[in-house]
């Protein structure tokens, strides 16, 4: 019991690096309905922003300057090369995210270098003992406490900001978000800075108590199950989906010694075969919104 308690605590630190990861993917989706595939090198961005930063501003107000710079950037790529594609094919647009992401990411890994870049976090590999003898790495709070009061604010901007409101009218409707006097262009760029801001973040936290390397993009290939397992236009759906494919992940590394015919790395798959069996059941994910097509 012991064991599976640290595991699910251990998830819940994991899934809100997801479940923040997430938030960007869904944010953009619903005002664009394009999937921006370029969210895995604005992650990469942050994090490599922060491990320079930390040294003449500590970790907390670096990762500030970092969201806020990634979040300046995103902003900047949807101007420059989002933008000019409104009206063209999704499929289209979707891959220009994805070159945009190749291209941004070999700019971060020129100023990762051969060297070991840490973004100096205050944990470490620190930990907790609660009662009952459980331990968690003090590291995981701060990914949940964080994730927590950004959610929150997200939320709360949302419901009782004008620009909240206009993002939201215009992801139900364009056309007549437009008609009101909306300008959906705003609420584009906002979506992106947004969800570049929350990317960095993301990043920084997948790199605490590590180091930030080129592979750690791939930390957001899993926020992908976490969307579609949630649902593409669902922001609760993305908190849950998180917060549920970290835990099954990390439970399944404790406990995937006792399935050795599964292979030493099968905890790694397990965001995938969950995503696969809540589509088979519900193929909007668990709160997405179900397409009704009138013939």
């Amino acid at each position: 019991m012991k064991d599976l308690l640290e595991s699910v605590l251990r998830g819940v630190g994991t899934g809100s690096v997801y479940a923040l990861l997430g938030l960007g993917f869904v944010i953009i989706y619903k005002a664009t309905r394009v999937i921006s595939f370029a969210q895995p090198s604005f992650m990469l961005a942050g994090a490599v922003l922060v491990t320079y930063l930390v040294g003449p501003l500590g970790f907390f107000l670096a990762l500030i300057v970092a969201a806020a710079a990634t979040g300046g950037l995103a902003l900047g790529v949807e101007r420059l090369a989002v933008r000019p594609m409104i009206g063209r094919p999704v499929f289209t647009v979707a891959i220009i995210t994805l070159g945009i992401d190749v291209a941004v990411r070999v700019v971060d890994n020129a100023f990762i270098g051969l060297d070991v870049r840490h973004v100096g976090d205050p944990w470490g590999l620190k930990v907790l003992t609660l009662p009952g003898g459980i331990i968690v790495e003090q590291r995981h709070i701060a990914m949940v406490v964080t994730t927590a009061v950004l959610i929150a604010a997200l939320f709360a901007f949302f419901r009782y900001t004008r620009t909240g409101l206009a993002m939201r009218a215009a992801a139900y409707d364009q056309e007549a978000a437009l008609a009101q006097g909306v300008s959906v262009g705003s609420v584009f760029a906002v979506s992106w800075a947004l969800a570049g801001a929350l990317a960095a973040v993301a990043g920084t936290f997948a790199a605490v108590g590590g180091s930030v390397s080129e592979s750690l993009w791939l930390v957001a290939l899993t926020a992908l199950p976490v969307i579609i397992l949630g649902g593409l236009d669902s922001l609760p759906g993305a908190v849950i989906g998180g917060l549920v494919v970290g835990v099954v992940q990390e439970v399944t590394a404790t406990y995937q010694g006792h399935l050795s015919w599964l292979g030493g790395n099968f905890s790694v798959v397990t965001p995938y075969v969950v995503m696969l069996l809540v589509l088979l059941v519900r193929p909007y994910g668990l709160f997405g919104t179900r397409e009704v097509t009138r013939v």
